[in-house]
């Protein structure tokens, strides 16, 4: 079978027939146009974290997909997104991370909103010093509002508004980890950096799903948590990935380690989990810390990955944080290669999408078969539009 016939059917097969996604779905813009629609908008995706707002009046601008959106901590404490621009003319209101002191006021007319997006204030809308009229009505203009959701600090976001909610959504996931549903902190600037990657976001996804390349790819780790400790996370339509039976606990040099997470059952004594949330969060808990990594897709081949650290109180040791979090970047800087050199891959005219190994590569083929029912669907509702 050539690449130009693989078809999403044939993604769809199980485990020991299926073949990967074609080339297009990696290469092509007009496919990474398609997807994004598909499964970022259409899903529950990620988009920041709440610590990038960390006081009320805090707001931060962002692009997700293009999209224009702000990300605010109202005057209630409360992280909400909005699309970041003015309801006037469509300028974009807020440009650089910022405290907002009164009001968010537009740059070009000073049409103004409060923190809860309502519009407040129309100089001149009348006319020279007339302030209202009646063909403007502010409680209809007020800030396009971004359904958003709050779950283990990160904020998902769904575009389309379509999605069923978070909690339904997520049931099973929300329930796995339900034990770590308490208090977390984000550790800092040293907790939080981002990796430029030349490669398509799904690719981030599908290595992270699988524990198979951990002997080849991540010798220091495997040297403690080998291959053969690991298991697979499948929930069908929802999330995959892989868990360890053996977390080395970070210590420093006189024994020191992050507080755990309290109430843990026994399993996390020595077991960490890695899952990979559909479609762009990548997800790990482990007795002492988590972390989230939010992909945020550039172009059909360029990805950035943002990763932020979590522990369980607000003043773990500087020190101990800066150590964990070297050696986190160095086994994510250790994937590098792998998906950029699959990326480079997919523009092998005769590459199928692949095999998958029906013992080892499950939680991947999972979400190959997540992203063809949902570009199946979607091209299913166009058709009949």
């Amino acid at each position: 079978m050539s690449a130009s016939i693989t078809s999403l059917q044939d993604v769809r097969q199980p485990i020991e027939n299926a073949h990967g996604l074609p080339n297009a779905h990696y290469i092509d813009p007009a496919v990474h146009a398609e997807e994004s629609h598909a499964l970022l908008m259409e899903s529950w995706s990620g988009l920041a974290v709440t610590a990038d707002v960390p006081e009320p009046g805090d707001a931060a601008p962002m692009e997700f997909l293009g999209i224009p959106l702000l990300l605010i901590r109202d005057r209630e404490g409360q992280v909400r997104v909005f699309q970041n621009i003015c309801r006037h003319r469509g300028m974009i209101l807020v440009e650089e991370p910022r405290k907002i002191e009164g009001a968010i006021r537009c740059p070009y007319h000073s049409w103004c909103y409060s923190t809860q997006g309502k519009l407040v204030s129309t100089p001149h809308v009348g006319g020279p010093g007339q302030n209202t009229h009646q063909g403007i009505k502010r409680s209809e203009l007020g800030l396009i509002e971004v359904r958003s959701h709050i779950w283990r600090d990160v904020v998902w976001i769904n575009i389309s508004g379509t999605a069923p909610d978070f909690a339904e959504v997520h049931a099973e996931l929300i329930e796995r980890w339900s034990e770590f549903d308490q208090p977390q902190y984000h550790g800092g600037t040293e907790s939080r950096f981002v990796l430029d990657v030349n490669c398509n976001w799904k690719l981030a996804v599908e290595n992270y799903c699988e524990s198979y390349h951990l002997p080849w790819v991540h010798p220091g780790l495997n040297s403690y948590s080998r291959l053969e400790d690991h298991y697979h996370i499948e929930e069908p339509g929802r999330f995959s990935g892989q868990g360890t039976l053996v977390y080395r606990q970070l210590k420093g040099e006189a024994g020191e380690a992050f507080p755990d997470y309290q109430g843990l059952s026994d399993k996390w004594d020595t077991a960490a989990e890695y899952i990979s949330v559909f479609p762009n969060v990548l997800l790990g808990v482990h007795r002492d810390h988590s972390f989230a990594i939010i992909l945020t897709p550039v172009a059909q081949n360029r990805t950035q990955e943002h990763v932020h650290l979590f522990y369980t109180a607000p003043d773990t040791d500087p020190a101990l944080r800066v150590n964990n979090a070297r050696l986190w970047k160095q086994v994510f800087e250790e994937d590098i290669f792998v998906v950029e050199g699959m990326q480079r891959g997919r523009a092998a005219p005769g590459f199928d999408g692949g095999r998958f190994s029906p013992a080892m590569d499950g939680p991947t083929h999972l979400f190959h078969a997540w992203v063809a029912g949902k570009i199946a669907d979607h091209r299913s509702a166009m058709a009949a539009e």
